[in-house]
C-alpha cells in the first residue's frame, strides 16, 4: 500500500454526522443548551475561533454569548467573569478562549471554571476523571478524533499508536482515549531523541506540535493512519499542517487533511459537550 492514493478523512462529513445526532438529543432537552465564551485581549485568531463557535451554536439552536474582555483586564476580572457564568442558570457551558494576554495565569482561570460546565474538558477535575477511565466532559480535540477514527473504521484495539506532542489540550489525553481503546500508546517530544525509531513501526500517528513537517515520508511504514492536528499559518491565508502531506500521504491507508480535518471536528464536540452538560443540569 506504497505510493497510492489514500482515504482522505474529512472532518466536515464526521461533524455533520454529529450535529445530525446533537439535533436529536436537542429536540428532546426541552430547552435551549447555554454556551458562553469568554475572550480575552484582540487575538486575530482567537476572534475567528469564538466567531466559528457562535456561528455553530446558532445553527444548532443553542442557546450563546460571547464575552469579550480588554487585553488589559486583570486576572480578578476574569476570574469574577468565570465565576457569575458559573452562578447563570441560562449558561451550561463556559469555554475560556486561548491564548491569554501574557500577564494571565490561564491554570488558576481554567481552575475557576465549574467543573459541570468545563465544556472544553481543562479543568483538573475532569481531567483526572479522564486519567481515573471515568470521563464525561472531554478534551474537543481529542475527542473529536476519536470520532474521526470510529466513523471511518479504524480498529484501535491492539494498534501501535504514536501521538507526537504532550500537550495537556491535546498530546496527553489523546494518549489516554487511545489507552482506553486498548491501543499500545508511545508519546513523543522535543525530547524524544529519534521519532522515526517509534513512527516508522506506528500503525497509527497523531501529530499536535505546530511546527511544520515534523512527519515526513521516509518516517511513516506503508498503510499507516495520520491525524495531523497542526495549523501553522503561513503567508497569506494559507494554512498547513504539521505533516508533510504531499510526502507522507501516498503511504497512507487514511489521513487528514489539513484544513478540513481535525478543525471541524472540535467545534462539534464542543457542541456536543454543551449539550451534555445541560442534560446533566436537567
Amino acid at each position: 500500500m506504497t505510493d497510492s492514493a489514500p482515504t482522505l478523512m474529512r472532518g466536515q462529513e464526521v461533524a455533520a454526522a454529529l450535529e445530525a445526532e446533537l439535533r436529536k438529543g436537542f429536540d428532546t432537552l426541552g430547552f435551549a443548551p447555554g454556551l458562553a465564551v469568554v475572550r480575552v485581549g484582540d487575538d486575530p485568531a482567537s476572534e475567528i475561533y469564538v466567531n466559528h463557535k457562535i456561528r455553530a451554536c446558532e445553527r444548532l439552536g443553542f442557546y450563546s454569548e460571547a464575552h469579550h474582555l480588554p487585553a488589559s483586564s486583570t486576572q480578578s476580572e476574569v476570574q469574577q467573569k468565570l465565576e457569575a457564568l458559573n452562578a447563570d442558570s441560562r449558561i451550561h457551558g463556559i469555554l475560556l478562549q486561548l491564548p491569554l494576554p501574557q500577564h494571565l495565569d490561564e491554570k488558576p482561570l481554567l481552575s475557576v471554571i465549574d467543573p459541570a460546565k468545563d465544556v472544553d474538558g481543562f479543568h483538573p477535575i475532569n481531567g483526572g476523571r479522564l486519567l481515573a477511565g471515568q470521563p464525561h466532559l472531554l478534551p474537543c480535540t481529542p475527542a473529536g478524533i476519536m470520532e474521526i477514527l470510529r466513523y471511518y473504521d479504524v480498529q484501535l484495539e491492539g494498534l501501535r499508536a504514536v501521538v507526537i506532542g504532550r500537550s495537556n489540550i491535546v498530546g496527553k489525553p489523546m494518549a489516554l482515549l487511545l489507552l482506553q481503546a486498548n491501543a499500545s500508546v508511545s508519546v513523543l517530544h522535543s525530547r524524544t531523541p529519534d521519532l522515526s525509531a517509534y513512527t516508522r513501526e506506528a500503525d497509527l500517528i497523531v501529530v499536535a506540535v505546530g511546527k511544520q513537517k515534523v512527519l515526513t515520508a521516509e518516517m511513516v511504514k506503508p498503510g499507516v493512519v495520520v491525524v495531523d492536528v497542526g495549523m501553522n499559518r503561513l503567508e497569506g491565508r494559507k494554512v498547513t499542517g504539521d505533516v508533510d502531506f504531499d510526502s507522507v500521504a501516498p503511504r497512507c491507508r487514511l489521513i487528514t487533511p489539513v484544513p478540513g480535518g481535525v478543525g471541524p471536528m472540535t467545534i462539534a464536540m464542543l457542541l456536543k459537550n454543551t449539550l451534555l452538560a445541560a442534560q446533566s443540569y436537567t
